[in-house]
């Protein structure tokens, strides 16, 4: 319940230096405003500004800091550990800040702080451009930056922070300071992984590619029984593979969806999806090996526009689930942390949800672990266990079943995860997800939020 005893001249005031609008418990748009992407979360704010820009946003973390509220910052509002809301506090929502620009000359685009991968995809494949960001359009850019940015492009072009050349943010002073190699830097370094600790980013520069407008990608699907060879050929195939083949490998039990076949409809299969960021043609010859393997039930690979590419998950990560993550980095795939994998994944426990791989190297290793905040630039793979439900009564069964299948995959795993994909639950392993990083982070905490005004997310804590 909202508890904050907000005085109404004071609502007021900041109401009045806002260009976007101030929602209250009861107004309308607010239960949208307050609604993220994971149905557990179900945080009541006592206010939430719709910001339109970052003079709205720097009045909104003054009232915040100044009135000693909890504040948090909603973009996307796609993350999995819900950090986007917060009780009895201030959302600062920067859903209305969404433009993307585009200077297709110097490949740059200027984006802001709300955009989602749609928006930002819709407007760099215009001029035949894109850069490494998530599989799902409603991601927001903000939130997936800033925890490193895994994508179909990384192993091609490294992470999305890889290609972040700057950043606007208002920090918890309520100043409006830029972010890049020259300015700032230890700021800049701390963006680049460390989530949203160190301040509000209301617009991020990113490098460009050229990608497109059609690219190589689908679904292979086998049964589950095939899972163990087919797996064995993946790992062994993507450890040489080139950095313009990417192929994520799923467990999932196929939804109920048109563009599957009726009869696989609730059946447990493996898919891999593979993609290739370059020429059609030697996508073909590149691809082939990952599509002859085994005896597919079905094959669906075929040139498609990059941005239907991403939003081919949109189906399967939508709106509306219960979602719990649990996430491990892997040095390699051995044939034991297969076995464990089938073992645990057979059968999946309800439509929607996944078992998946993503596999790293590439251009992402290229880069040294301490050049950014993320540091997980050895890592093989990242595997996830990501169970999707609607009914609050099974929130014991299949947390505990995806508590219980990461348990199992602990003595294969390396000791670090992907911040992304920390749970609400997890906060003992933000320090791994930082790795040797994590002492540097905590320096550049103490520079820039040395009361943790920013602290609703994977958070660290500063010294002071």
């Amino acid at each position: 319940m909202v508890t904050a005893n907000l005085e109404e001249t004071t609502v007021e005031s900041f109401s009045d230096q806002l260009h976007g609008d101030v929602l209250r418990p009861g107004d309308a748009g607010y239960d949208d405003a307050r609604t993220v992407w994971n149905a557990m979360i179900d945080k009541e704010p006592a206010l939430i500004a719709r910001c339109t820009g970052s003079a709205d946003v720097i009045a909104a973390a003054n009232f915040a800091r100044d009135l000693d509220l909890p504040l948090a910052v909603k973009g996307g509002g796609h993350n999995v550990a819900g950090d986007a809301v917060c009780d009895n506090g201030l959302v600062i929502d920067l859903s209305p800040m969404n433009a993307v620009r585009v200077d297709p000359e110097a490949q740059i685009a200027r984006v802001q702080a709300g955009a989602t991968m749609a928006d930002l995809d819709h407007e760099t494949q215009a001029f035949g451009l894109a850069t490494t960001g998530g599989i799902v359009s409603p991601t927001g850019v903000a939130g997936l930056t800033l925890g490193g940015g895994l994508g179909r492009l990384d192993r091609k072009f490294g992470l999305a922070i890889d290609n972040l050349l700057s950043a606007d943010v208002v920090t918890a002073e309520g100043d409006l300071v830029h972010a890049s190699e020259s300015e700032n830097p230890d700021l800049f370094w701390g963006l680049r992984g460390g989530g949203g600790n160190f301040g509000v980013v209301t617009s991020f520069e990113f490098q460009l590619h050229e990608v497109g407008p059609d690219v190589l990608t689908g679904r292979v699907i086998h049964p589950v029984e095939a899972a163990p060879d087919v797996l064995r050929f993946y790992r062994d195939f993507m450890t040489d593979a080139p950095d313009a083949v990417q192929c994520y490998a799923a467990f999932t039990q196929v939804p109920p969806l048109p563009e599957f076949p009726e009869p696989l409809h609730g059946q447990t299969v493996l898919v891999l999806i593979p993609f290739y960021a370059g020429d059609i043609e030697n996508g073909r010859a590149a691809l082939q090996p990952l599509r002859e393997v085994g005896d597919p039930i079905a094959d669906t690979v075929q040139p498609q526009p990059y941005t239907v590419s991403q939003r081919s998950s949109d189906d399967i990560y939508q709106e509306g689930h219960r979602n719990y993550w649990k996430s491990h980095n892997l040095e390699g795939l051995s044939d034991e942390a297969i076995e464990t994998m089938v073992e645990h994944a057979t059968p999946i426990p309800s439509p929607f949800t996944t078992v998946f791989l993503e596999w790293m190297e590439g251009a992402i290793s290229r880069i040294d672990p301490d050049a950014t905040a993320f540091p997980h630039r050895d890592a093989a793979l990242s595997f996830t266990v990501a169970p999707k439900w609607t009914d609050p009564e099974r929130d014991d069964e299949l947390i505990g079943w995806a508590q219980s299948f990461h348990e199992a995959m602990a003595p294969h795993a390396t000791d670090s995860v992907y911040a992304n994909y920390l749970s609400r639950d997890e906060s003992e392993r933000v320090r791994a997800a930082y790795g040797e990083n994590y002492d540097r982070l905590v320096e550049v905490k103490n520079e820039w939020d040395p009361e943790n005004v920013f602290r609703m997310n994977q958070n660290i804590e500063p010294t002071g």
